[in-house]
């Protein structure tokens, strides 16, 4: 780059932004920053800091109650999506609005009206034309079904660049992509940036923040605290800037004491209705008093293995053996419903993917939220409020949830405090199996650190705790094993204190199955000395070779 920050022109401005939502919650107060042309600017703010109802606002999904919007000097208003394209800005959201059955062309054209004549060659042309200059790697003409997620979300940044688009913003673009595929996401920032494009990313996690942008914007409560270069600024003082006082950014991973098999995973297969194996003879053993972790790449199974386990998908056959800490008795849990394993004396605890569609209800508020655990032990007509509304003024204070009141019903609440609410929720309950699917996914770095501390707590207390996670960093810093997951089959299971990022980002993109061995399965009782990668990662060695030899 051969401009200093200092002398680029300001690409968009806003100036004393206030938005609310009914009289209780104001997302926005008095916000004003600058973006400037051939940036990135990044994103920060603890979780309900307004960060995306402010950048919804830049995108033309919600409109400010107060304050002004500059594009170019210019003032503009943003009353929709329209209006925001009009303007050259573009959202790429987290959650992708893609059409399945249509290909990659067709789905950056839609909704196009430029009054011209419909021409799908002249589209996929120009969409390669697109592809080759910023270093995409995108077939114009394939089915979105048969995309990878890194190849759906290049998709979803092209069509915000054919409709012309120069300033971009991201939402937390990297949450579903392996190291790799990070990468190349960031070395295509990097060329649209210099080619003077205005990019606006929405991220948690820290170490992205300070290796892509230009410069970070913090937010706290609603409230613009301050823009910073990035290169003068550590991961510590933007914590300090986002949460207003000092934290420790350290998860303490205790070794794993008086370990022994909960619950065994054996030969389990399962096929959706449509006939797609999603589920391919999945073998594990998770133990209590260790952290196991799976990683994979999105739609890769891990769903469909945690909710089959608890109870909420049909297997084709294998057996989940539970092996009860209370009578020493081994029961299958294979096709159980969750009431059945509960009647059956299993504590087992379950933070699904899906927060609002399967672990909360988002039209009850916080305490009847609590009671969905413990309702069916009442005794009579009457439910008894006061110990779900202790243990809901518990989690608020704990974990920081930022709500109005213990009545605030959670559809209102940020998507990370949400969270927060439901992982509260479990692991009050005293599990002696926690299973958590992304727990941290949206969490602030506050209160992500918060969640590692949780588990790690609950790991001490002899709970077998099973973790998908999707930040390959923490997984290597908090587990003890990571099992790894690549189209419904295991691919590899290695020792977290002796793995890289890279065999793991090698591992989620083999093909080729792997069934751990007996030593593997040992891997986390050897001592300091004895440990070191199990034989899986020579599946992630030999295509790291392969790789080589390509080159």
């Amino acid at each position: 780059m051969n401009e200093t920050v200092s002398e680029k022109k300001v690409a968009l401005e806003l100036r004393h932004i206030t938005k609310r939502f009914g009289s209780e919650v104001i997302a926005n107060r008095d916000v004003s920053l600058q973006v400037l042309h051939g940036e990135i600017l990044a994103i920060l703010g603890e979780n309900g800091s307004g960060k995306t109802t402010l950048m919804n606002m830049i995108a033309g999904i919600y409109f400010p109650d107060e304050g002004e919007i500059f594009v170019d000097g210019e003032k503009v208003t943003i009353a929709s999506p329209a209006d925001a394209f009009r303007y050259r800005i573009g959202m790429i959201h987290q959650h992708f609005k893609l059409v399945d059955v249509f290909t990659s062309t067709e789905n950056i054209v839609l909704g196009i009206r430029d009054d011209q004549r419909f021409n799908l060659k002249e589209a996929a042309a120009r969409v390669a034309e697109i592809s080759a200059r910023y270093g995409f790697e995108l077939d114009p003409n394939k089915k979105i079904y048969n995309m990878s997620v890194s190849e759906k979300q290049t998709v979803e940044i092209v069509k915000v660049l054919y409709r012309g688009a120069d300033i971009l913003i991201l939402d937390e673009p990297t949450a579903v992509l392996t190291p790799q595929e990070t990468e190349k996401l960031f070395a295509v920032l990097r060329r649209m940036r210099d080619d003077g494009k205005s990019i606006i990313i929405i991220t948690h996690k820290m170490h992205e923040v300070l290796s892509i942008s230009d410069r970070v914007a913090i937010l706290r409560r609603g409230e613009y605290v301050d823009t910073v270069v990035t290169k003068d600024t550590d991961e510590t003082a933007l914590t300090e800037m986002m949460v207003g006082h000092k934290i420790s950014l350290n998860i303490e991973r205790s070794d794993p004491v008086n370990v022994c098999d909960r619950l065994t995973v054996k030969d389990i297969r399962m096929t959706t209705r449509e006939g797609v194996e999603v589920l391919k003879d999945i073998n594990f053993v998770a133990r209590a008093g260790e952290i196991l972790g799976i990683a994979g790449i999105a739609g890769s199974g891990q769903r469909e293995l945690l909710e089959s386990i608890a109870g909420l998908r049909h297997l084709d056959s294998g057996e989940i053996l539970y092996d009860n800490p209370k009578t020493g008795e081994t029961v299958n849990l294979c096709d159980r419903t969750p009431i059945q394993i509960r009647d059956m004396g299993v504590r087992l605890s379950f933070v699904p993917e899906d927060r609002l569609g399967m672990g909360l209800v988002g039209n009850m508020d916080i305490t009847d939220n609590m009671m969905l655990r413990s309702y069916r032990k009442g005794h009579s007509m009457f439910l008894n409020r006061k110990s779900p509304k202790e243990l809901a003024e518990h989690i608020i204070e704990s974990l920081e949830v930022v709500t109005p009141s213990v009545s605030t019903p959670v559809r209102r609440l940020s998507g990370g405090n949400v969270q927060k609410v439901l992982v509260g929720r479990e692991i009050s309950s005293t599990p002696a199996v926690l299973m958590a699917a992304y727990p941290v996914r949206g969490l602030d770095i506050n209160s992500s650190y918060t969640i590692y501390n949780l588990l790690n707590q609950q790991k001490k207390n002899g709970v077998a705790v099973i973790f998908v996670g999707e930040d390959l960093d923490v997984l290597l810093e908090l587990c003890d094993r990571i099992m790894v997951i690549g189209s419904g089959k295991i691919t590899g299971v290695v020792d977290a204190r002796c793995a890289t990022k890279e065999q793991l980002g090698l591992l989620m993109t083999s093909d080729t199955a792997h069934k751990p061995t007996a030593e593997e399965e040992s891997a986390s009782t050897r001592t300091e000395e004895e440990k070191s990668i199990v034989t899986a990662t020579e599946a992630g060695k030999g295509e790291q070779q392969h790789d080589s030899n390509r080159t």
